[in-house]
């Protein structure tokens, strides 16, 4: 009997043990095979998203890099930067002796760290189903249980995000929005993660997701659909009722124009975990509350 126990429990310790270090391996958003032997402790992330979603899950303490533009939560702010998420240093890179390096599929350095021996692991969030898609996928990476890191994460972005649709008033329905991401101008359409956070607000997009999900428009556009709201980023505010007809649209005559501070469109613009954040934004926009402080 004793000895039957002994073996059980043998057998256990040692299912335990390989569980602990079982190959990690996954398919990234190129399409190509991640391999971990173990769970990464020294991360550099080259995506602010991807950063937000590293610490999201409560693992901020293994990065050891970011780029320039990562810059939440503020502890992240006190990491080497390696420039820019497209084209970094990949020498200040490989000095910091990464096992990991998250980037985005449109990054031009994974084939040159990848040939420097590092393992790379690309994700590039486009919609909310992408955004729960990548935070399961980091936290697999991580070797975060699920229960404790991706689904926490997610449902609490749900919760949030449905406190600020049932936030609005009845008369905010409806609204017929435009949403400019930059002054190109470059917009938000309903396909975005940002017109999805617009459709679960009850506000319409004028920009159709035929045009994909952020469409250079002629401004001519805007006038012609005459928006009866205008979200934008407070840099490029005042210069748009200098374009030909926008001082006409009903939008800036009613002063319905929400105006973003760079650390609200930071919010705003990001596919990650501040999704709820930014849906909040949004909806004291469409409630008549403009932008808070």
């Amino acid at each position: 009997m004793l000895e039957g126990w002994r073996l059980f429990l043998g057998l256990l310790l040692l299912s335990v043990g390989q569980f602990a270090h079982a190959t990690i391996e996954l398919i990234d958003d190129r399409g190509e095979r991640v391999t971990l032997a173990r769970p990464p402790q020294r991360i550099v992330s080259l995506l602010p998203s991807l950063t937000e979603t590293v610490c999201a899950l409560g693992q901020c303490q293994r990065l050891v890099g970011r780029d320039r533009y990562s810059n939440h939560p503020a502890s992240v702010r006190a990491l080497p930067q390696v420039g820019g998420g497209l084209d970094p240093s990949v020498e200040a890179i490989v000095a910091l002796q990464p096992d990991l390096v998250l980037l985005a599929t449109s990054s031009r350095a994974a084939q040159r760290l990848q040939s420097l021996g590092l393992t790379v692991a690309a994700f590039e969030p486009r919609s909310h189903a992408g955004v729960k898609r990548v935070l399961e996928q980091v936290g697999e990476l991580l070797g975060v249980p699920p229960g404790n890191g991706a689904q926490r994460v997610w449902r609490e972005i749900e919760a949030e995000m449905q406190a600020a649709a049932q936030s609005l008033p009845a008369a905010a329905h409806g609204a017929r929005v435009y949403f400019e991401v930059n002054s190109g101008p470059y917009a938000a359409s309903e396909t975005s993660f940002i017109g999805e956070t617009l459709a679960r607000l009850g506000a319409r997009n004028i920009v159709s997701g035929e045009l994909g999900p952020f469409p250079k428009l002629n401004p001519e556009f805007v006038v012609r659909a005459d928006p009866d709201l205008i979200m934008v980023g407070d840099s490029n505010a005042a210069a748009m009722v200098r374009r030909p007809g926008w001082a006409g649209l009903r939008a800036i005559r009613a002063q319905r124009v929400c105006a973003y501070t760079p650390q609200q469109s930071d919010v705003l613009v990001r596919a990650g975990p501040r999704m709820a954040e930014g849906a909040r934004l949004m909806a004291a926009c469409l409630s008549g509350q403009g932008v808070p402080p």
